[in-house]
C-alpha cells in the first residue's frame, strides 16, 4: 500500500500493537527496498500487510505472523545501522531463520564469526556470506568443527557454494595453505565427444561451477595468481590418485558420480592439518548402469566413525529461484520409477 493511501491511518489505529517506529527515514527507505519490494518480499511470505506511513511501518495480520514480521524488520533495520545493505536474499534469510544475536567482526576480517543464536557469518575478500537456512547455519559450523564433512542435498541448497566460501575464508586466515576443488569428469546424460585443446581446455568445462563459486568471493587478478601459483587447484577426482593433500582446504564436489573406488582414493588423500568437504546430490547419478555410487557406499561406511559429520538438505533448503524447490518437489513426488 503506497504511503499516501488515507487508508492507512485506518489501519495504523486499528493495529497499534503492530506498529513499529523506526528513526532514521533514510535507512527505513533502504530497508523498504525498490518500489517496497522487501516490504512485498516479508507480506507475501508471512501472509500480512505492511503500511508504512511516515518513519512508521503497521504491520496487519494474525498474532504469531505479525511478531514475527516485526522480527524480521528489527534485524533487518539493524542489519542497515550496522552499516551493511538489505536485499533479498537478506530478506530471505531473516524469514527463514529465527532470532539472533550479533557478533562483532573480527579484527583480520578473515575468519568465521561464531554463532550467537543464529547469526554466522564467512568474510572473503569481496563478500559476507551468511547461511540462510538452519540446515546451512549447521553445515557450516561442521566444516569448521570437523576434518571431514559431507554435505548431502538436491541441486541449489548451497552445499558446494558454503563449502567453498568456508575454504577461501580458512586460506585467507592462514588456517590452510592451499585449496583444492575436484569433482568427476562425468557428463550429464550424454556424449560431448572430442573436445579441442590441451588437458586444461579438456577439463575445465566440467570444472566451471567451482571457478563460478571461487570468483564469487576472491578478485580476479588475486585468483588467477592464486591458481597459476598452485595455491588453488582445480582439478579432476582422476587426478588426485597417489597425492596426499596436507594443510590444504579440499572439497569433491558431486561427488554422488565418484566409484566407490574412487570415493575410498579420494578419502585416503587425507593428509595433516587439512579438512575435506564432500558435495553430492543422491538424485543426480550420472555413472553408468549398474555402477554403485561411491557416495551412497560412503554415507553406509562411515556414518558411525566420530569426527566425521553428515549434514542434510531437503527442498526447504533451496535458495535459488523459488520454482526450483518447486521442482525438486514436485520430482521427489512422482511415484514413476526413474530410468
Amino acid at each position: 500500500m503506497p504511503p499516501d493511501d488515507p487508508s492507512a491511518t485506518d489501519v495504523l489505529t486499528a493495529a497499534p500493537g503492530g506498529t513499529v517506529e523506526f528513526p532514521d527515514n533514510r535507512l527505513l527507505i533502504d530497508l523498504c527496498g525498490p518500489y517496497d519490494a522487501n516490504l512485498a518480499q516479508v507480506e507475501k511470505a508471512l501472509g500480512v500487510q505492511i503500511v508504512r506511513r511516515g518513519n512508521q511501518l503497521a504491520v496487519v495480520g494474525s498474532h504469531d505472523a505479525s511478531t514475527d514480521a516485526m522480527r524480521v524488520l528489527h534485524a533487518l533495520y539493524a542489519r542497515l545501522e550496522s552499516g551493511r545493505a538489505v536485499e533479498a536474499g537478506d530478506v530471505d534469510r531473516e524469514l527463514r531463520m529465527g532470532p539472533f544475536e550479533e557478533v562483532a567482526a573480527p579484527e583480520d576480517g578473515h575468519q568465521l564469526e561464531m554463532p550467537i543464536g543464529n547469526r554466522i557469518e564467512i568474510q572473503t575478500r569481496k563478500k559476507r556470506v551468511e547461511p540462510r537456512t538452519d540446515a546451512q547455519k549447521a553445515y557450516v559450523q561442521s566444516l569448521f568443527e570437523n576434518e571431514l564433512a559431507f554435505g548431502i542435498g538436491p541441486a541449489g541448497t548451497g552445499k558446494t557454494y558454503l563449502a567453498v566460501a568456508v575454504g577461501v575464508s580458512m586460506f585467507l586466515s592462514g588456517q590452510v595453505d592451499k585449496i583444492i576443488l575436484s569433482r568427476p569428469a562425468v557428463e550429464a546424460g550424454e556424449r560431448l565427444g572430442f573436445l579441442p585443446g590441451d588437458m586444461k581446455d579438456k577439463v575445465d568445462p566440467y570444472m566451471q561451477p567451482l571457478y563460478d563459486a571461487l570468483g564469487d568471493f576472491l578478485p580476479g587478478k588475486q585468483l588467477s595468481r592464486l591458481i597459476e601459483e598452485k595455491q588453488i587447484e582445480i582439478a579432476p577426482l582422476a587426478f588426485m590418485r597417489g597425492r596426499t593433500l596436507s594443510n590444504a582446504f579440499v572439497v569433491l564436489d558431486e561427488a554422488q558420480n565418484a566409484t566407490t573406488m574412487q570415493m575410498k582414493m579420494f578419502l585416503t588423500r587425507l593428509g595433516e592439518g587439512s579438512r575435506m568437504v564432500i558435495t553430492g546430490d543422491r538424485t543426480q547419478i550420472d555413472l553408468p548402469r549398474g555402477t554403485a555410487s561411491g557416495l551412497a557406499d560412503a554415507e553406509r561406511l562411515l556414518k558411525a566413525i566420530p569426527k566425521i559429520s553428515f549434514n542434510y538438505f531437503t527442498s526447504k533448503d533451496v535458495v535459488r529461484h523459488p520454482l526450483v524447490a518447486a521442482i525438486i518437489e514436485a520430482y521427489e513426488a512422482d511415484p514413476t520409477p526413474k530410468a
